[in-house]
Parts: C-alpha cells; structure tokens; sequence
C-alpha cells in the first residue's frame, strides 16, 4: 500500500486528469524489431555494469536493448505503465562508469515518486500527477548508476495482492499470460521474469515484494523494517512498508540492499555492506506449512516446501517443525484495520475534491471503495487499538525467532491464480475472503518488522513458480543474504526462463 499521505495539490491534479484517463495515456510505440543476437538478456546486473565500467558497451547500448524488449514484450505482459525511454536514453549518455550499477537499466515501481515522471499509484483518481519530487532511496539507486526506463503495474494505492489496476490494465505473468503476477510490485517482477530489465525497484507492505516475486520465480527480499533508508516524506500512520528491489540473482539483490541501506546516523541497525556469498555455519530453521488461520497450504505449495526442507537437511542444516506463533483471528482483523485506514484516506480526499460521493466519481475501484466502508464499520478507536496489537505480535514473534536462526514456509498458500480471481471488482465480501486465504504468511513479517524472502526454488506441475519464504530475526538480513547464496548454489534458478521472455524472443 502507498506509504505516504496524498498531497492536496497533487490529489487535484491527478482528480481533474481522472476522467480523461486511460488508452491514450502512456504508449510505448510501435513494435521494434528485436535483435535475436542480443547479448545481454541473460546478463544480471552486476555483470551488465561490468561491462560499463570496463569500457566494453556503453550504458546508452545496455539501455536501448533493454528498451527493445521492453516494445516487444509490453504489449503481452503489460509490465510497463509509464515509459521514460527519451530520459532514459539521455541519462545513459551521462551515466558515471564507474557507479555501483553503472548504466545498468531499471524500472521504478507507480507507488516511487520520480520527480518529473507521472506517479497515478495504479488509480485513475492520480492519472494527472506529476511528482515534483522523489526520495533519497530514490536518489540512492540512480547515484549507483542506475538508469530508470520508466514506471512498473502495481495495483490500486498497493492494496491488492494481485496487479489487475482498472486504470492500465492487468499485468500478465510471464510464465503463463492467464495467471496474475502477484502484487503489488507484479509489474516489477513480471518485467525481471520477461527479462526486460535485470534488476527493478519494489516495496512491500504486506507481501509486496515476495508475493510477486514467487508468482514470477525471481528473487526478492524484504528488508527490517527501519533498514532502508528514508523513503517518503510524510508516513501513514502504522507504515509498515519497506523498499528494496527484486533480480534474478542473489547478488544483485545483495547490492541493491547495499544501496538502499542506511548507513549514516540514522542508521537503526549496524550496516551489512555487500554480501558477497553464502556461510559455512549450519542454521536452526524452523519450518511451517500451515498458515496463521491453522490451514494447510495446497498439496503442491507444501509439498513443495517439503521438499526444500528436505534439501536444507540434506545440506546439514537442522529443520525444526513448528506452529504459527499467533492467532490468525486476532491478527488479519487488526492488519486488516491497519490496511483499510489508507483507502479510508483516499475516498474522503476524493469525495472532498469532486464535491460528489467517491462511487458517482468512478475514480476508485471497488475494492478500494469497500476497503474503506469496512473500515467505517468499525469502532472510532480500532486504529490505535490495532496499532498497540502490532506491538504485542512485534514481542511474540521476537520471542518465537529467539530460538531459531531462520523460518521457512510457503509464500503463498497456493499458485499463482488466473487473472480476474482476485480482480478488484469481485465483490467484496468474496475479494476480501480469497485475499485473506491467499495472503495468510507474508504480512506477519511487516507487523513484526522481520527480514524475510521468496526464493524461486520450485515451480508446479503447470511450471508455475513456486517461491520460498525465509525469514529471520530482526536485524539479520545479512544471515537470509548468505542463505540465498547457498540456495541458490544448490537449486541454480538462473537458466530457467519464462516462455514469454527475452530468452525467447
């Protein structure tokens, strides 16, 4: 979900652009045809600005390859919203070689202010608006080097955790075009799975990283909460959202962590650096399958799992089965408080501009729409009642990782499901009740403000990915870092590309 408060001025100016909105608001272009001998495809970051820095291709080089695929990929998968190309181009013209991620391509997830770039957070309501600002995070990842192309699909305002935004259409996921990507970063990990760009920025609030991530079989990880430096300027109350990035590998997740990471006085936790590699020391990994509501995952996500613990243990590591630490009951009422106070926001910003009721504006979903009537339905206090709960899960889940040095379980409790399932036009009463089953292991790790990640390390029957999710205590993303690295080198996922990819085109 969108980690800081609209402003007013912005609000209008997307409001007034709103009802204008849509097919014509962002093409990219007529098909280019697409170089078959294109070298960098399956290059990963790293190596991409390897060559920069060496002299060997220029960034403006990486930079229209990528832009290539992009033209020739967008129109099936529809991971690209906003395109930047021109600026993109331009950039990599200036683009310092010798930058962490020296002239490397990349995309900015449509929740990221990119100053100069429309940021419409997957809504019509914010179509007309333009950022006139954008994060030192932001900051951050283009001094590295980076070179945005433009912005990624999310879903209305990041609150759905598939991305099928009414405003720009769904994006489609790689593997197969039928299934959602997952979300809300399902355009940035779509884009990575197709092999548009190596590497793209994400955030994730309740899953937003790691849904996708395992919907697409790429890497992704969600740092401590508190990590990552500075990343809007005024927070919603109860923010619990994080930034990072997703990848293809494990290192250039490493380094984009290094980028992002606080490292001045502000710092919460000592600062890691790049991790360059995996660990000897063997882990105590305790291992679940059953979600917070005590329901087992479907038969290929568990036995999926299993079989990752299997590998672990054959590895040397010790899995310990254990039971969720909470009651699920208790805790999807009160994440749910948490989750619904945005949209609550959001219609009275929209009834407050338009003079009209928010449903007669049409400028927001359903889902959003019902989010916030829920939200209304509850007593005057739920917000700070929901807010000093997360405290207390924040101490149990403290207590339950005191005694194990990681955390394996599903990601998702089951497949990626077809696109329209979890549209946010089903009903609500039916979208809020298949969110939550579906949604039932990732968000406990953004109340407890624990590290955690989806490793692409299995797919089905269907070739689905399946992602893993590994998370640890406070404070140890390093140890999760170094245990990517191992089972990457395990169960390498590198040469497994989607049909609807670059490595096919």
């Amino acid at each position: 979900m969108k980690n800081s408060k609209m402003d007013r001025r912005q609000f209008l100016k997307g409001s007034v652009a709103g009802a204008a909105l849509v097919a014509g608001s962002s093409t990219l272009g007529s098909l280019s045809a697409f170089a078959a001998s294109d070298p960098y495809v399956k290059l990963d970051a790293m190596a991409q600005a390897a060559l920069v820095r060496s002299g060997d291709v220029s960034s403006k080089t990486l930079v229209s390859a990528a832009i290539k695929r992009i033209e020739a990929l967008n129109p099936k998968v529809n991971a690209v919203v906003t395109p930047s190309f021109e600026r993109a181009l331009e950039a990599s013209e200036a683009v310092e070689t010798t930058g962490t991620f020296a002239g490397v391509p990349t995309l900015l997830k449509d929740l990221n202010d990119w100053k100069g770039v429309r940021t419409a957070y997957g809504s019509k309501m914010m179509m007309g608006n333009v950022s006139d600002w954008q994060s030192p995070y932001t900051d951050a990842l283009e001094n590295a080097g980076l070179i945005v192309l433009g912005k990624s699909n999310t879903p209305e305002f990041g609150a759905l955790g598939t991305t099928e935004p009414l405003s720009v259409g769904a994006c489609h996921n790689p593997w197969n075009l039928d299934y959602s990507t997952g979300g809300s970063s399902g355009g940035a990990a779509a884009a990575v799975a197709a092999g548009m760009v190596p590497i793209a920025q994400a955030s994730d609030g309740g899953g937003s990283i790691r849904i996708p991530a395992s919907c697409c079989g790429v890497f992704g990880l969600k740092p401590s909460r508190g990590r990552m430096i500075m990343q809007s300027r005024s927070p919603m109350k109860g923010d619990i959202s994080v930034k990072n990035v997703v990848s293809r590998s494990v290192r250039d997740s490493a380094l984009g962590f290094s980028i992002g990471e606080r490292t001045g006085a502000d710092a919460i936790y000592t600062p890691i650096g790049m991790v360059e590699g995996a660990s000897e020391k063997r882990l105590k990994i305790a291992f679940s399958t059953k979600n917070y509501m005590d329901v087992e995952a479907a038969d290929d996500v568990k036995a999926a799992q299993e079989n990752v613990a299997k590998m672990l243990e054959d590895a040397g590591h010790e899995i310990v089965p254990v039971k969720e630490p909470i009651n699920g009951h208790e805790f999807i009422e009160n994440f749910m408080v948490i989750w619904a106070s945005g949209p609550d926001a959001f219609v009275r910003d929209g009834e407050a501009a338009t003079g009209m009721p928010i449903e007669q504006s049409q400028l927001l979903e359903p889902w959003t729409i019902g989010l916030a009537e829920w939200y209304r339905s509850k007593p005057s206090d739920s917000l700070e009642k929901a807010l000093a709960y997360f405290k207390q899960v924040e101490a149990q889940v403290d207590e339950f990782l005191s005694g194990y040095d990681a955390w394996l379980s599903p990601v998702l409790r089951t497949t990626p499901p077809k696109l329209g399932e979890q549209a946010p036009t089903v009903p609500f009463e039916t979208l809020y009740a298949r969110t939550i089953d579906y949604v039932s292991y990732t968000p406990l790790h953004n109340v407890a403000g624990t590290p955690a990640m989806s490793v692409p390390l299995n797919w089905s029957a269907s070739d689905l990915p399946i992602g893993s999710q590994f998370a640890a205590r406070k404070g140890n993303d390093k140890m999760l870092l170094e245990l990517a690295y191992e089972l990457e080198r395990l169960r390498p996922w590198a040469d497994k590309w989607a049909p609807n990819s670059a490595a096919f085109l």
